[in-house]
């Protein structure tokens, strides 16, 4: 825990002293009631008291000081608390493959009914958009905080022939760049950009520029390697099995996920790895991408809880001095 003032605790010091001045009077009191000899007499003039009790409102009161002391002092707790500002991308591989019966009802369906979810979930201060990717790369909705447009655009989601994986990264940047010089006022007072972060669904080799053009100018690994440069992660979900295949041209063409490749993208980038074969274990993936991408940890004000429990104090000690002694302490 910090502190934004913490010269206020420097005030724990006078309630200490309170504490020991209270203790001192006690002390005083018993050495006085010592040296009156006539014990009979005291006893008929001197009232009854609680015993131990009395001392209750005294500490409840010197308890209340010290929390409120530190409440001054602006304690200040991690806490997790909702993104504002931020954008994250969804990319979803619309590829002929996706329509693979492995991932019941397929492999496309269930990442849709996955997707909105994850859209559904995502906190309200999150800016959201939408790029789907087969042969070529589409931005289908620019970041947006309205979740209904995306849902749309993802159940209008089409098949397409072929796999454009680093293409679909380097458009998901563009319109992350875009976006952020469209806000009111641009960056932030510092200069930066608002974080963005782009979470890519894949269920295959990319086949544009090829499969062993991972590292050419437009290849997933060069777009991977400069996402990183620009400061946004790409998390990948490499969803499908390793038994997947497709009818394409009369006959049943294989079509296992490459977790392989995903893997490497998320590597470059600085992002998270993740594998479903499942939609059940699409939609857990999506909800810790919601929770990572939708909160941040960040210190905030706790003085709070100090403040109420520094009143409740006061408020007891105040009442036991009424109820014990029908004084305050």
């Amino acid at each position: 825990m910090t502190f934004t003032a913490p010269w206020w605790l420097l005030g724990l010091l006078v309630v200490a002293a309170l504490a020991a001045a209270y203790v001192w009077l006690l002390r005083r009191r018993r050495r006085d009631v010592v040296r009156f000899t006539n014990l009979e007499l005291l006893e008929s003039v001197a009232p009854k008291r609680p015993g131990r009790w009395r001392h209750l409102p005294a500490i409840a009161l010197i308890a209340a000081l010290a929390v409120l002391t530190v409440a001054l002092a602006g304690p200040q707790a991690m806490a997790k608390v909702p993104r504002n500002r931020a954008t994250v991308m969804l990319v979803i591989d619309v590829s002929l493959s996706m329509k693979a019966t492995d991932v019941a009802p397929t492999r496309l369906a269930a990442a849709q009914a996955a997707a909105k979810q994850f859209a559904d979930q995502l906190t309200p201060g999150v800016n959201l958009g939408l790029v789907s990717f087969a042969g070529t790369a589409a931005v289908l909705v620019s970041p947006t905080t309205d979740r209904s447009a995306v849902k749309n655009g993802v159940d209008n989601l089409q098949l397409a022939e072929s796999t454009a994986t680093g293409e679909a990264i380097f458009t998901a940047m563009q319109s992350i760049d875009t976006f952020s010089r469209s806000l009111q006022g641009g960056p932030d007072a510092a200069g930066v950009p608002p974080p963005a972060r782009i979470v890519l669904l894949s269920d295959g080799t990319q086949t544009v520029p090829g499969p062993d053009g991972e590292n050419e100018p437009r290849g997933s690994f060069t777009a991977a390697a400069e996402a990183k440069n620009r400061g946004v992660p790409v998390s990948t979900i490499s969803f499908g099995t390793s038994y997947g295949t497709i009818e394409l041209d009369g006959g049943r063409t294989p079509v296992a996920v490459d977790d392989a490749s995903m893997e490497r993208i998320a590597q470059l980038s600085g992002g998270r790895f993740f594998t479903a074969a499942t939609e059940s274990e699409l939609r857990a993936v999506y909800s810790d991408l919601s929770e990572e991408l939708g909160y941040e940890e960040r210190e905030v004000d706790a003085s709070r809880p100090w403040m109420i429990g520094g009143f409740v104090l006061l408020i007891g000690g105040l009442g036991a001095g009424i109820l014990l002694g029908r004084r305050l302490p």
